[in-house]
């Protein structure tokens, strides 16, 4: 016969799981911090009760980076599956006849860059809402919810716009993007990337270098991000993003390499009139996203 078991099974604590779920998502204890609205060192404390009830370690750290160890993604699997459950279980009792379908609208550089981690997180805390998602132009879209075949959508504008039934939810510059180390910005005459008559970012610059007398073809067209990004990344071209799509390997250009200063272009949303509950919650979970960003830089 079996002796009894005198020393129950410690319990895994969700916020130590959403803690260690968010520095393998991030690869970093810092930026994990800033996700779960701890201190790095409040964070690093987690860690190692962590590590210490398990026996095991579940990070291998070094001055660059944060990876998992093998038993760390064994237990990732565990803590989100942890993490899903327990959010399904709340949702059940705080918002019960929250369900449907939210048919979704978005320009493709939000719907490229930053829809996928809202949805992820919206998912998470509305699981019986479904969301349909058509990426467009933003012409396009507002077409869409005129014909309702849309209950919200996102746009891109510039001031200029008819803002009538539209809610400024997110305000940035737009600047000139360059390959890092490039040379496309000093050429004759000046290479750019852009798309078709309707894009916000086009329209600026146009205007900019008309403003300023400057020499330009449209050397590359691409109505995706990715694909601009393709043409300043070979140094084919240079053209005007927003400055939060800027990393590493792109640089901002402006007045001393002879480029004209660019406005700033703004993120609005359309919500159909008498929107239902489901409408109204991701409605409410996008505006809140962009406020974050507002904050931390961070989407």
């Amino acid at each position: 016969m079996n002796a009894p078991l005198n020393h129950p099974v410690p319990l895994l604590e969700l916020d130590v799981l959403r803690t260690f779920v968010a520095i393998a998502e991030t690869g970093s204890f810092t930026a994990a911090a800033n996700a779960v609205f701890r201190t790095p060192s409040a964070v690093s404390m987690q860690i190692k009760k962590l590590e210490e009830m398990l026996g095991r370690s579940v990070f291998e750290r070094d001055a660059r980076s944060v990876s998992l160890t093998a038993d760390g993604e064994l237990l990732l699997s565990y803590a989100r599956r942890l993490l899903a459950l327990n959010r399904e279980a709340v949702s059940k009792f705080v918002m019960p006849d929250i369900s449907g379908i939210v048919r979704l609208g978005s320009p493709d550089d939000f719907g490229e860059r930053v829809l996928p981690s809202v949805l992820r997180r919206f998912a998470q805390t509305h699981p019986s809402i479904a969301v349909d998602v058509v990426i467009d132009q933003s012409s396009s879209l507002r077409k869409r919810m005129a014909n309702r075949q849309l209950d919200l959508t996102l746009l891109t504008c510039t001031g200029d716009i008819d803002h009538v039934g539209v809610q400024i939810i997110f305000t940035e510059p737009i600047v000139w993007a360059g390959a890092k180390g490039g040379s496309a910005h000093l050429r004759e005459p000046l290479p750019l990337s852009l798309w078709e008559e309707g894009c916000a970012w086009r329209a600026g610059a146009l205007s900019a270098m008309s403003k300023d007398g400057r020499d330009y073809r449209i050397a590359y067209m691409s109505a995706h991000t990715a694909g601009q990004r393709a043409a300043i990344l070979s140094d084919l071209a240079i053209a005007p993003l927003p400055k939060s799509f800027l990393r590493d390997d792109l640089v901002e250009l402006g007045p001393k390499d002879g480029l004209p200063k660019l406005g700033n272009y703004h993120i609005g949303m359309i919500v159909t009139p008498d929107a239902p509950a489901p409408v109204r919650a991701a409605a409410d979970h996008i505006r809140a996203t962009f406020d974050t960003f507002s904050e931390t830089g961070r989407f």
